[in-house]
């Protein structure tokens, strides 16, 4: 089959509300500065109330990775589920048109469009309450052949490993790219999703997963160890390729048994880090569906990260292509 995408994502489709907080108002809204908390609808409605006034934007993880693709010029498409209701419109506008082909059914009954409620301290750290709601309704019947099958990189996302019925999802995907030899990523997407499914992942990694994504925490998580250097070391021979963030001390990417170290990009100010990683792997995955070198696509990451945590919002507000033309990526 002919390639229409450079990636195809599948992740939780959510809506972003972000505002301004102090560390006094997660204590006393008993939140865990830096954590995400997967909370029902009754405390998202109760939360949403007491947050400061703030901006609503289109978010989850993978679509923001996609947002970041198509800033870079790149071809991508999404599979989320989001719900027949007034989050949903803004979800499928929002990534409609930025260029990424999203086709999925809504949920037409049964939980409303998930939305994080993310509260960021000025010291740029977000802390995330998570309402699912209708993205981890995900199932195998979303997931189009055609669309796998047409992207040269399937980017899996973390966060859809706790739903069976998503995992399900995710082995049909896996399937559909391994028959027309296409590469699989997987982002790991927080510490709390590895220490659930350690055992499971590390299976799916070293069986399906060609592209890994995460953190130091999430690395340090997966391999249960303190030391990031023993953890990134750990993946070899596991993927072809891993890229691990750490934050101001830049990346790692780990390939063919050599470690490439990449500066994190300079920032006058950081505003807010929701996306940082979803914009890193961004302008890796559409390094890597171009074939740039590995430092080539650690930059274009670096750049790219550095762009979305000047601002708040998890996507980028100017064109990521035009900053790597400057760049001389």
């Amino acid at each position: 089959m002919t390639e229409l995408y450079d990636v195809a994502a599948i992740g939780n489709a959510i809506v972003d509300v972000i505002a301004p907080a102090d560390d006094q108002f997660l204590a006393d809204q008993g939140l865990v500065k830096g954590s995400m908390a997967l909370i029902d609808d009754a405390r998202a409605l109760y939360l949403y109330d007491q947050m400061a006034a703030g901006i609503e934007a289109s978010g989850g993880s993978a679509a923001n990775t996609v947002a970041g693709i198509a800033s870079l010029g790149g071809r991508a498409a999404y599979i989320g589920k989001v719900a027949n209701d007034q989050l949903g419109d803004v979800f499928a506008h929002d990534i409609s048109a930025i260029g990424v082909a999203f086709d999925v059914p809504r949920l037409a009954d049964g939980a409303p469009t998930a939305r994080c409620l993310i509260n960021v301290t000025p010291d740029g750290q977000r802390t995330m309450s998570t309402f699912l709601g209708a993205s981890n309704q995900l199932t195998v019947a979303d997931v189009s052949p055609d669309l796998v099958a047409a992207a040269k990189i399937l980017y899996l996302e973390g966060y859809l490993f706790d739903p069976i019925e998503a995992r399900r999802a995710f082995a049909k995907a896996t399937a559909i790219a391994r028959t027309h030899g296409r590469q699989i990523a997987l982002t790991l997407s927080d510490s709390f999703v590895v220490e659930r499914h350690r055992a499971a992942l590390l299976g799916f990694i070293e069986t399906e997963v060609d592209i890994l994504f995460a953190n130091a925490a999430e690395v340090c998580a997966l391999f249960e160890t303190q030391d990031i250097d023993a953890a990134i070391a750990g993946l070899n021979g596991k993927v072809a390729i891993a890229a691990v963030t750490r934050s101001a001390h830049g990346s790692s990417l780990l390939a063919g048994g050599a470690v490439t170290h990449i500066e994190a990009s300079p920032v006058e100010k950081v505003v807010d880090t929701t996306g940082a990683g979803d914009q890193y792997a961004a302008g890796v995955l559409f390094g890597l569906a171009r074939g740039r070198s590995i430092s080539q696509c650690g930059a274009l990451g670096s750049l790219a990260a550095a762009e979305v945590i000047s601002h708040y919002g998890p996507r980028p507000f100017v064109s990521l292509q035009t900053l790597a033309a400057k760049a001389g990526l």
